[in-house]
C-alpha cells in the first residue's frame, strides 16, 4: 500500500517571516571597514582574488582576506591610520590601492582593476603553489591540486592521507576517530557510505579535485547530518576565458595495474560558461581476508573455524559532468548541470573454511567460489539561479535558489558455489539477483544580508523527498534441484520528506567573531517490507543549535569556541535488510528498526603564531554501531544496532611550519577516547582505551621545476565498541616536474612503500570471538602526466553548491 506523507507542518510556514526579520546589533563603536570591488578590464568581478591590508608607514600586511562571487571584499583592522591595498589573482599582475584613512567615520569603497599578468610582466612568469595543508579556525583545508601524492590516485587514497582521517576496517570514514561523517561532492551530499562510499571515492581519480576540505563544527546551513563533520570534496573548474582544457593519463602497478585518464573542456566568455569533463577508470586489484573464529557457550568454546577469502577486484567507471552557466546581467546568473556515474564492479571470491570442535579436532571442510556483478547507473541535475543586490556602504545582499533531481540505480548479481570436503554433503549453489533505485528531488534557497557594524545574516529553506524500491530474489541450487529462497527473498520500501529551516546571526568586530545559529529539521520517514506484516513509521521535529566565538588576542594570538547539536539518522543501506553474502558462513544485512542518533559537541581551540591545539568533548545519546551476530553453528550476520550513548573526549595539536625556504613540515597528532555504554544480544560493550592519529607532509622545493613530497600517517591500537583495532599506517612519497613552459606536469609517486596499511582487528562478544587482518593492493608506484591548453586570462567562477545534498549521503546500495 501506497505511503502518505503530511503536508509540512505549521511551524515550517511560520518560520518564513522569523527568517526574514531585521537583526540589530548591539550598539558598539568599531572602526570603519575598508571594503571595495575586484575586477578585470572588461568589467566582470573577480572571486577569490587575495586582498591585503597593508600599514601605508612600512608596507606591513595587517590584514588579508579574498573577494567574494561578486568581487566585493571588506578588511577589517584594529588600529585607525592610513592604509593601502593590494590585489592578487593567478593571471594577473598585482595592483594597488590608496592610502585610505581608518577611522570610525565610512571609509569610501575602493574599485580595484586586474590586467592580465602577460600584459605587465612581459612574458615574465610568477609562480606560487599552496600548502599541501591550510589550518583555519573551523576547517582544515587540503590542496589536492597540485600535489604530486594525488597523481594516478584516488579521492579515498588523498583522504587516507589527510589529517584526522581514517578509512577503517568496513571502508567507514571516520574524522579525528569518530564516524558519522557528511561527505559532500561539489556540495552534494555523496549517495552511499561503507563499502559503497568507497567504491565511488576509488572511481574519482584524484586529478579531478581541487580542494578537500575538513569541517568538524558545522554551522547552520549546513544539513544537520553528520555527528563526527564535513568532508567537502571540491572538484576542479577552469575559469579561465576563451577556450581551455586539461588532459591527464596516469597508470600505476601494484600488484595489478590501474589506469586513469580524463578529459575537461571549458569555454567561457563574458556571458556564457559552458563545460565538460570525462574520466575514465580501471582499478583491477585484490581484497584478501584472513580470520578465525571461536564460538562460545557459557563462556565455553564449543568449536572454532579457520577461514581465507581471496578476493579479486575489477572496478570500471565512468564519470562525466556538463553544464552551462549564464550571466544574464552584473547580477544574476542561471545554471544548469547534468552530471552522472556509471561503474561496473565484477567480483571474483575464493573461500577455504575449516572448523574444530572444543577438542580441536576438524569436524567440517568446504570451499566456495563467489562470483558478483554490480553495476550503478546513476544520473543527477541541478537548476541554480543566483542573485545579488547592491546595500549601502559597499555591501552587497545575496539570494541563491537551487533545484536537483537524481536518480540512482543498482543491480546485483550474486552466485555462490560451495564444495563440501568433508564430511561428504552435495555440492550447493545460491543465486540472487537485486534490483534497486532510488530518486532524491530537493529545493532549496539561502539568503545572505550584511548588516551595519559587522553583522551578516544568514537564512534559508529546504525540502527534500527521497523514495527508494529495491527487490531481491534468491535460489537455493542443490543436486541439481533449483528452489526459491522464501526466506532470504525480499522487497524493501522506503520514502522520506524532510522539511529545514535555518538562520544564521555573526557579527565581526576587530578582535571578536561571534556566530549563533539555528537548524529546525522536520522529518517524516516509512518503511514496508513485502515479507514483513507491519510498517514502520516515523514523524519527528528537532532543533539544532551552534554557537562560536574567535577571540583576537593579537595577530599571532587568538582563541576559540563552538559548541553544536548534530544529528546521523541511518543510511538507507543500514536500514535495508537484504542479504549480502561475502562466503558461505557470513553476510550483511540492515536493520530497519535503527534509530537516529543525536549528539552534541563542544571544542575549545589556541591558536600561538602557527601552532593550533583544540580539546574537545561529544556526547552521543542512541549511538549506532556495526555489530555481528551468531546466526547458527557456523553463519554470521554483520548488521547495525543502536547502543545507549558514547562520550568522545580529544586533543588536537597542528603545526603547520617553514623549516627552510625549500622544506614545508606540516604536522597533525590528535589523541582521542572514545567509550561505548550499551550492549547487544547480551554482549557488554569493550572499555574505551587512548588512542591516537598522527599524520606528517613533507614538502620539498628543489628548483628547475622540481618539487617532492613524502608523507606518513599512523593509526595507534583502539577499542571501538566491541572492536579491537591493532595499529597500522603507510608512507608515502611523490616528485613532480613542471614542463612544457608550465602547461605540463609529469608526476611519480609511490604509496604504502613498507606495506603497513593492512588492517588486523579483533571483536568479542559472549557466543562470538574473532580475528582478522584484511589486506588491499595499496603498495602501488605510479606514474601520471598532465597537460593544460588555451587561455591565460582568468576570471574565477561561482562555485556551485546544490540542494540534494543530505540524502545523497544515506542512498544504500546505489
Amino acid at each position: 500500500m501506497p505511503f502518505a506523507f503530511a503536508q509540512p507542518a505549521g511551524w515550517f510556514v511560520c518560520l518564513l517571516p522569523t527568517l526574514l526579520l531585521p537583526v540589530f546589533p548591539l550598539a558598539a563603536q568599531s572602526l570603519a571597514p575598508v571594503s571595495g570591488m575586484v575586477s578585470a578590464q572588461g568589467g566582470a568581478a573577480i572571486e577569490a582574488a587575495t586582498v591585503t591590508l597593508h600599514r601605508a608607514t612600512d608596507s606591513v600586511a595587517v590584514k588579508t582576506e579574498f573577494s567574494g562571487a561578486d568581487g566585493r571584499f571588506s578588511l577589517l583592522t584594529t588600529q585607525s591610520g592610513r592604509y593601502l591595498v593590494s590585489v592578487v589573482q593567478l593571471g594577473y599582475a598585482r595592483a594597488w590601492a590608496g592610502p585610505v584613512e581608518v577611522s570610525t567615520a565610512t571609509v569610501p569603497p575602493l574599485t580595484v582593476v586586474l590586467v592580465p599578468s602577460a600584459v605587465q610582466l612581459k612574458g615574465v612568469t610568477v609562480t606560487a603553489q599552496k600548502p599541501l595543508f591550510e589550518r583555519l579556525p573551523d576547517r582544515t583545508i587540503v590542496n589536492v591540486e597540485n600535489s604530486s601524492l594525488a597523481s594516478g590516485n584516488t579521492a579515498l587514497d588523498v583522504l587516507s592521507r589527510a589529517p584526522g582521517v581514517t578509512v577503517g576496517i568496513n571502508d567507514n570514514l571516520a574524522l579525528r576517530g569518530k564516524e558519522g561523517v557528511l561527505v559532500l561532492l561539489d556540495g552534494k551530499r555523496v549517495p552511499v557510505t561503507g563499502v559503497e562510499l568507497a567504491a565511488l571515492l576509488r572511481s574519482l581519480p584524484a586529478e579531478q579535485v581541487q580542494t578537500i576540505e575538513l569541517i568538524t563544527s558545522p554551522p547552520a546551513k549546513y544539513d544537520a547530518q553528520g555527528g563526527a563533520g564535513i568532508i567537502a570534496i571540491n572538484l576542479k573548474k577552469d575559469q579561465r576565458l576563451g577556450t581551455n582544457g586539461t588532459t591527464n593519463i596516469s597508470y600505476g602497478r601494484g600488484r595489478y595495474g590501474k589506469l586513469n585518464a580524463g578529459l575537461s573542456l571549458n569555454h567561457r566568455n563574458r556571458a556564457f560558461n559552458f563545460y565538460g569533463s570525462y574520466s575514465y577508470t580501471n582499478r583491477n586489484g585484490f581484497q584478501n581476508l584472513a580470520f578465525s573464529r571461536n564460538y562460545l557457550r557459557d563462556a565455553r568454546l564449543i568449536s572454532s573455524s579457520t577461514q581465507y577469502n581471496a578476493r579479486r577486484v575489477d572496478l570500471q567507471s565512468h564519470t562525466w559532468k556538463t553544464g552551462i552557466d549564464y550571466t544574464a546581467s552584473p547580477r544574476t546568473t542561471l545554471g544548469v548541470m547534468l552530471s552522472g556515474l556509471g561503474s561496473r564492479l565484477p567480483v571474483e571470491g575464493n573461500n577455504s573454511s575449516t572448523f574444530f570442535d572444543s577438542a580441536n579436532q576438524p569436524t567440517l571442510g568446504f570451499v566456495s567460489r563467489n562470483e558478483s556483478l554490480l553495476r550503478t547507473p546513476n544520473v543527477a541535475g541541478n537548476l541554480t539561479f543566483r542573485r545579488t543586490f547592491p546595500l549601502d556602504s559597499g555591501r552587497t545582499a545575496e539570494l541563491t535558489a537551487d533545484a536537483d533531481v537524481a536518480r540512482y540505480g543498482t543491480d546485483r548479481d550474486l552466485s555462490l558455489t560451495t564444495n563440501y570436503l568433508f564430511p561428504g554433503r552435495a555440492p550447493r549453489l545460491l543465486t540472487s539477483s537485486q534490483d534497486g533505485s532510488l530518486t532524491i528531488q530537493s529545493v532549496k534557497t539561502d539568503y545572505v544580508r550584511p548588516l551595519p557594524d559587522g553583522v551578516r545574516l544568514e537564512a534559508g529553506l529546504k525540502t527534500s523527498w527521497v523514495r527508494s524500491n529495491n527487490d531481491v530474489l534468491f535460489y537455493n541450487t542443490i543436486a541439481d534441484i533449483t528452489t526459491l529462497d522464501v526466506n532470504q527473498s525480499n522487497g524493501f520500501r522506503y520514502q522520506e520528506n524532510i522539511n529545514a529551516g535555518y538562520f544564521s546571526v555573526s557579527r565581526t568586530q576587530p578582535k571578536l567573531t561571534v556566530t549563533a545559529g539555528l537548524r529546525a529539521e522536520q522529518t517524516n520517514t516509512a518503511v514496508r517490507q513485502t515479507n514483513s506484516n507491519g510498517n514502520i513509521e516515523r514523524h519527528y521535529l528537532q532543533l539544532f543549535p551552534n554557537l562560536s566565538v574567535r577571540r583576537v588576542i593579537s595577530e599571532t594570538h587568538e582563541i576559540g569556541f563552538s559548541l553544536s547539536r548534530r544529528l546521523d539518522r541511518p543510511t538507507y543501506n543500514q536500514l535495508n535488510p537484504f542479504r549480502f553474502y561475502v562466503d558461505p558462513t557470513s553476510y550483511r544485512a540492515g536493520n530497519p528498526y535503527l534509530q537516529p542518533q543525536t549528539s552534541y559537541k563542544g571544542e575549545l581551540t589556541h591558536t600561538l603564531g602557527k601552532l593550533t591545539t583544540s580539546v574537545s568533548y561529544a556526547y552521543t545519546s542512541r549511538p549506532i554501531l556495526a555489530v555481528y551476530a551468531l546466526e547458527n553453528d557456523t553463519l554470521v550476520r554483520s548488521t547495525d544496532t543502536n547502543l545507549e550513548n558514547q562520550h568522545y573526549y580529544a586533543f588536537t595539536l597542528t603545526a603547520p611550519l617553514a623549516l627552510t625556504k625549500w622544506w614545508q613540515l606540516h604536522a597533525d597528532a590528535e589523541l582521542f577516547y572514545i567509550n561505548f555504554n550499551g550492549s547487544y544480544g547480551g554482549s557488554t560493550t569493550l572499555p574505551g582505551q587512548l588512542g591516537a592519529v598522527l599524520s606528517t607532509n613533507n614538502a620539498f622545493t628543489l628548483g628547475k621545476g622540481w618539487t617532492v613530497d613524502v608523507s606518513g600517517t599512523y593509526h595507534s591500537r583502539e577499542q571501538y565498541g566491541f572492536e579491537i583495532l591493532r595499529s597500522f599506517g603507510q608512507v608515502a612519497v611523490g616528485v613532480q616536474k613542471s614542463l612544457l613552459a608550465g602547461r605540463g606536469t609529469l608526476r611519480l609517486n609511490g604509496t604504502d612503500l613498507f606495506y603497513t596499511a593492512p588492517v588486523r582487528s579483533a571483536f568479542r562478544y559472549n557466543v562470538l570471538t574473532a580475528s582478522q587482518r584484511i589486506s588491499q593492493d595499496t603498495r602501488v608506484a605510479t606514474v601520471a602526466f598532465s597537460y593544460r591548453f588555451g587561455s591565460n586570462e582568468v576570471t574565477p567562477a561561482r562555485k556551485r553548491s546544490t540542494g540534494a545534498e543530505e540524502e545523497k549521503r544515506r542512498a544504500a546500495g546505489q
